[in-house]
């Protein structure tokens, strides 16, 4: 029986894609805490700390097929512990009594915390490409739609005209960043452990710092420049940014619910044939995938929210703190899996409905326009000046219930500033969205440079 919306054979697509669970799965899991303890015994042996015969056999026997999974079951029932049974069943399957060798001096949290490096390792590559992926729409769209007019919106309500491709430039280069960050916390976080009990190495000996460049190096992790047992700051770290990418992803996810409403309408998600959008309302053409993701989304940030606790640790072990990283980073891993897919397939046949946002503009009855009249009257008679007319005209107008070039034409004073070809001129929206095309054309000048992008 499940009990997790992860392992739910009905849910778990919803908050996690197969890719990542197997990430995140016991099998990985426990395979890369047999593959520490065979780099351990391999670099062990070379240094003559042990028989090189008991490094073959250890390393021979550390593949999970190798292990008796009914004993590691019945074992973490017995002592509470999730490691130690692993490390006997290892043991037990060494012959020659070779498996007193196996785990010559590190302690249970140096195996556990390089092998979730590990698994992290594995999961940031399918998230980086999954935000490539995501970011190579983005840039499509913003080429495609960097002329395309829209209504602007601030505090709900629109403001004056952009075009799409500069929404989706915004959207781009928020991601963009996103991506920088992640690449630049690789070297802090992907480095390993092999510091002992409580991080001074004084189980491995006088040539200790040797042993662990050699063990993290097989295991093609960095060195820590010291014992990051009780030093949360690197798995904080990685939590807080893929929340980032989560929170810009969640972000847009809801505007394009927001642009979807019917009674906007200027953008829907892709609707293959055969889809079933409502199980009463046949009409329904539900933008569920990007409402999932935005319903993930809203759930992370909960996980987000505890980060900041697991650098609480007291003293140089604090199991209370640590085991909380167990279940909060790997959801995280998890939940932004799906967010990833789900906005992937949102954004790659992501449906523009250029004529309803044209449409769109014209709805206050060119009141939107207000900005540009003022500041085109102001070269006749001043700013302050211009402002009071273009105030009192848009005031008069909006309680009459006229357009704005009808308000604006029953003013005399702003007729006698103005022609009405002038008026007409500037009340056309499609040519008031700024430099928003240029600001498009340096976003995309700087994600084609970017080499993970091409």
């Amino acid at each position: 029986m499940s009990t997790s919306v992860f392992d739910s054979v009905l849910l778990r697509n919803l908050w996690s894609t197969e890719e990542m669970r197997q990430v995140f799965s016991d099998d990985i899991r426990m395979q890369m805490w047999l593959d520490y303890e065979a780099a351990l015994a391999i670099e062990q042996a070379e240094m003559g700390i042990i028989p090189q015969s008991a490094a073959d056999e250890i390393v021979d026997c550390a593949r999970l097929e190798r292990l008796d999974m009914g004993l590691i079951l019945e074992q973490v029932r017995l002592t509470k512990h999730p490691l130690v049974p692993t490390i006997r069943a290892l043991e037990d399957a060494c012959s020659h009594g070779f498996g007193e060798y196996v785990h010559f001096g590190p302690t249970t949290q140096d195996v556990m915390d390089t092998g979730m490096v590990l698994q992290f390792k594995m999961a940031h590559k399918i998230i980086l490409r999954d935000l490539s992926d995501i970011c190579r729409s983005l840039l499509k769209l913003s080429e495609e739609h960097r002329n395309t007019p829209m209504a602007g919106r601030t505090l709900a309500l629109q403001a004056i005209p952009i075009t799409f491709g500069h929404k989706t430039a915004i959207w781009l280069a928020e991601l963009m960043r996103h991506h920088e960050r992640l690449v630049q916390l690789e070297p802090r976080l992907f480095v390993g452990s092999v510091v002992g009990a409580v991080g001074t190495k004084a189980s491995f000996g006088e040539r200790a710092d040797e042993l662990e460049v050699r063990v993290l190096h097989r295991l093609n992790l960095g060195v820590p420049e010291i014992s990051w047992q009780p030093a949360r700051d690197r798995f904080c770290e990685y939590g807080m940014v893929l929340g980032m990418v989560s929170a810009t992803l969640g972000k847009i996810a809801n505007e394009i619910l927001l642009l979807a409403h019917n009674e906007l309408d200027e953008v829907a998600e892709p609707f293959g044939k055969g889809q079933v959008g409502s199980s009463t309302m046949p009409h329904k053409r539900n933008p569920a995938i990007t409402e999932n993701a935005a319903c993930v989304s809203n759930t992370l940030k909960g996980n987000v929210a505890i980060l900041l606790d697991l650098m609480k640790h007291q003293h140089e072990r604090d199991g209370a703190i640590w085991k909380m990283e167990w279940k909060v980073l790997p959801e995280i891993c998890l939940m932004l899996s799906v967010i990833l897919d789900n906005m992937k397939f949102t954004l790659s046949g992501l449906h523009v409905k250029q004529d309803k946002m044209r449409k769109n503009l014209d709805i206050l009855g060119g009141f939107m326009l207000a900005e540009r009249v003022m500041f085109e009257l102001s070269e006749k008679v001043g700013k302050q000046t211009a402002h009071e007319l273009v105030y009192e005209a848009s005031m008069h107008g909006l309680e009459d219930g006229g357009t704005f070039a009808q308000a604006l034409s029953e003013d005399p004073r702003i007729n006698s500033a103005m022609t009405r070809q002038e008026l007409d001129a500037v009340l056309d929206p499609t040519t008031y969205v700024g430099n928003a095309p240029e600001q498009v054309d340096r976003i995309v000048a700087q994600a084609k440079s970017c080499g993970w992008l091409s």
